[in-house]
């Protein structure tokens, strides 16, 4: 068994999870209310801004140029491809996608993001690659699920969101993280396959917590909200 073959086995109870959310489980039935979805979108605009940064990162710690070309790749799919769901939930909520962008980050979007770039400034990159592969990982997973679970027509209001997700591109995605991640672990010590794991938990952790905050539509506390 391979590292990432391992990583999946060992976070299997939070991609259950993820696959049972309300959120989740919503897009698949095509009932959830505007307000999360607009929420989602919000908070989601920003993480992926964060994670084309980190995608850079990860490029300049690069020394082959295959490596190079990789990231610079996936970049470009992020920014002009991953916006294709994002315009799904946009058309089905009849707002304008500009007005969801340049929105403060909600708790738990900032929390990820900060991790991210803790382990991309701070740690190897096989620590940058444990943290970045959960999102893709469990969103290919998501699609495949609920393609799999209710068979979604076009007539669906997500079918967009769920086919795309479920496509080959983010498959080529996840497969090519997951390979350059099980070559740097091969060499790698206890120690570095410790972090590495540590920082895919806590990314798989954390996607969990996003679909919650977008369903709860999570903000930040105030005074006039604690006395409300």
């Amino acid at each position: 068994m391979n590292f990432t073959d391992q990583l999946r086995e060992e976070n299997n109870d939070i991609f259950q999870l993820i696959f049972n959310h309300p959120f989740v489980q919503g897009i698949g039935t095509g009932e959830i209310s505007k307000d999360a979805l607009a929420h989602y979108i919000k908070a989601d605009f920003e993480y992926l801004n964060a994670f084309m940064q980190i995608y850079g990162i990860a490029l300049s710690k690069s020394k082959k140029r295959d490596d190079i070309a990789y990231f610079f790749d996936q970049i470009n799919f992020i920014l002009n491809d991953e916006i294709h769901p994002h315009h799904n939930f946009c058309n089905h909520i009849g707002v304008d996608y500009a007005s969801l962008q340049g929105h403060p980050l909600p708790p738990t979007a900032d929390h990820y993001i900060k991790h991210m770039m803790y382990h991309a400034q701070m740690g190897t990159s096989s620590e940058i690659l444990g943290a970045l592969l959960p999102c893709p990982w469990t969103y290919l997973e998501i699609g495949r699920e609920l393609m799999e679970q209710y068979n979604p027509n076009k007539d669906h209001p997500f079918y967009d969101w769920i086919s795309f997700y479920a496509s080959g591109d983010v498959d080529n995605t996840t497969f090519e993280l997951r390979k350059r991640l099980d070559i740097l672990a091969e060499n790698a010590a206890k120690d570095e396959k410790d972090l590495i794991r540590e920082a895919f938990r806590k990314s798989c952790q954390l996607e969990l917590k996003f679909w919650e905050m977008a369903y709860t539509c999570e903000s930040w506390p105030n005074a006039e909200k604690v006395n409300s």
